[in-house]
């Protein structure tokens, strides 16, 4: 290889000429903050909400299961309180 082609090669392979700029270098605090909720506000321009009907059911049948796992893990835990105390009289 020629002189003048390694000095080509080295020129284009240093990290000045590589670098990128990603055009967030020294932004300020209040400009990355107003950035921000300018995003924020277009993110929940996109989002599809439910209607009162969708929310009332979901609610209930999230309301539902919870009374329900409250109701078995409450006879779980009778029903195990009734072993280890007949555990406890068959000890002591």
């Amino acid at each position: 290889m020629s002189k003048a082609k390694e000095d080509a090669v080295k020129k284009t392979t240093t990290t000045e000429a590589v670098k990128k700029a990603t055009g967030n270098e020294k932004k300020s605090t209040k400009e990355r903050l107003t950035q921000w909720f300018r995003d924020l506000k277009g993110e929940l321009k996109k989002v599809v909400w439910p209607t009162r009907q969708q929310t009332v059911k979901n609610t209930t049948v999230a309301l539902a299961l919870t009374f329900a796992s409250a109701i078995v893990l409450g006879a779980f835990d009778y029903i195990a309180g009734l072993g280890v105390d007949a555990l406890i009289k068959l000890v002591g």
